[in-house]
C-alpha cells in the first residue's frame, strides 16, 4: 500500500549503520532463510524481509550478502525510487561521499519528488564535514516538501549540533505544527529552548510533555505513578530550568520568546514536584534514595535520563 510504501521510504531515508544485538539477529535469521530460499513465494512480506536483510548485512559490515539481496530487489523491481535509495545506502558503505552524492544527484535529476534521497544526500554531506551544503540541500527539499517532520528534525539537529539553537527552535517550531501530537518532538523542542537559554520557553514546554505524557487516565494518580521514558525526561528537564531559574534570577527576564517565568511561590512547588517524581524514578530504579544535595541529586538523577 501508497501508505506502507512512504513509511518505508521514511526508514529508509532515516537509517544510520548500527551494530546492535537486534540487527545482529536479523542478519542470522534472515540469512538462514536466504541460503535456503525461504523467501521465494513470500510475496510483499518476503521482498520486505530481504530488504531488512540487506540492511541488516550493512549493519554488520557484510558487503556480499547486502549485494545479493540488493540483485534480488533490482531484477524484481527495476527502477523502484525504494530500492534506489537501498542501492545508495549500500554505496555509502564502501564507496567516497563524492561518488555517493553524484548517484544521489543522478536520481534526483531523473526525479526529485522523493524527499528520502535528499535526506540520504544531506546526511552524506554532513558526515563529510559539509555542514552548510548538508542545510541547503535540507532547505531545498523542504520548500518541496514541507510536510516532511523528520526533515525538519534533522535539519534542527544539524543547527543544534553547530550551536545555532535558535535556528534549530525555528525548524523544530515546523515539526510541532505538522505533528502537534507528538510528545517526543516537543521534548526536543523543550530541550533546545534550554539550550538556547530561553528558560522560561523550556520550563513552560517541559511541562507540557508532562502533560502530554503523564497517565491521566490511570488508575494511579499522578503522584503515586512512576515516571519512565519521555515523562522522566521531562521532569528532568523542569528540575534544571527551576534550579536554573531560582539559583540564577537573571536567567528568568531573559527569555528571547518572551516567554514569562513562574512567579516566585509557584517555582517553588514546581521545583519540589519535580525533586519529588526523580526521586520516586531513582528509588524505583536503583532501589535507594538519591544524594539529597541539590548538585548531587541531580548528577545522580541525570544517569537515568542518559
Amino acid at each position: 500500500s501508497t501508505m506502507e510504501y512512504t513509511y518505508s521510504l521514511q526508514k529508509l531515508a532515516a537509517y544510520q549503520p548500527r551494530k546492535s544485538k537486534k540487527s545482529k539477529e536479523t542478519f542470522d535469521t534472515g540469512l538462514a532463510l536466504l541460503e535456503r530460499g525461504g523467501f521465494a513465494g513470500k510475496g510483499e512480506e518476503g521482498w520486505d524481509a530481504i530488504e531488512k536483510l540487506a540492511l541488516a548485512a550493512i549493519d554488520q559490515e557484510n558487503i556480499q550478502v547486502a549485494d545479493r539481496c540488493l540483485k534480488l530487489l533490482l531484477d524484481k523491481f527495476p527502477g523502484s525510487s525504494r530500492v534506489d535509495v537501498l542501492e545508495g545506502i549500500r554505496m555509502e558503505a564502501t564507496e567516497s561521499p563524492e561518488l555517493v552524492i553524484e548517484y544521489y544527484d543522478q536520481l534526483l535529476e531523473a526525479d526529485s519528488s522523493n524527499p528520502a534521497i535528499w535526506r540520504r544526500k544531506a546526511s552524506v554531506l554532513r558526515r563529510a564535514g559539509k555542514v552548510e551544503r548538508a542545510v541547503e540541500e535540507l532547505s531545498a527539499m523542504l520548500d518541496t516538501f514541507y510536510t516532511e517532520p523528520d526533515g525538519w528534525l534533522e535539519l534542527a539537529d544539524i543547527y543544534a549540533s553547530c550551536q545555532q539553537y535558535t535556528y534549530a527552535l525555528q525548524s523544530l517550531s515546523h515539526a510541532l505544527l505538522l505533528s502537534p501530537q507528538n510528545p517526543s518532538y516537543f521534548l526536543q523542542y523543550a530541550e533546545t529552548a534550554y539550550l538556547a537559554e530561553d528558560v522560561p520557553l523550556a520550563l513552560k514546554t517541559f511541562l507540557h510533555v508532562v502533560d502530554m505524557t503523564d497517565d491521566d487516565d490511570g488508575d494511579l494518580a499522578p503522584s503515586d505513578s512512576i515516571p519512565t521514558g519521555i515523562t522522566l525526561r521531562a521532569w528532568f528537564g523542569v528540575k534544571l530550568c527551576t534550579r536554573k531559574l531560582i539559583t540564577e534570577p537573571r536567567s528568568a527576564s531573559n527569555s528571547a520568546s518572551k516567554t514569562a517565568p513562574p512567579n516566585t511561590s509557584n517555582l517553588s512547588l514546581l521545583d519540589d514536584l519535580s525533586t519529588e517524581r526523580l526521586r520516586t524514578a531513582y528509588l524505583n530504579v536503583r532501589n535507594e534514595s538519591p544524594p539529597t544535595s541539590e548538585t548531587d541529586f541531580i548528577a545522580a538523577v541525570a544517569t537515568l535520563v542518559q
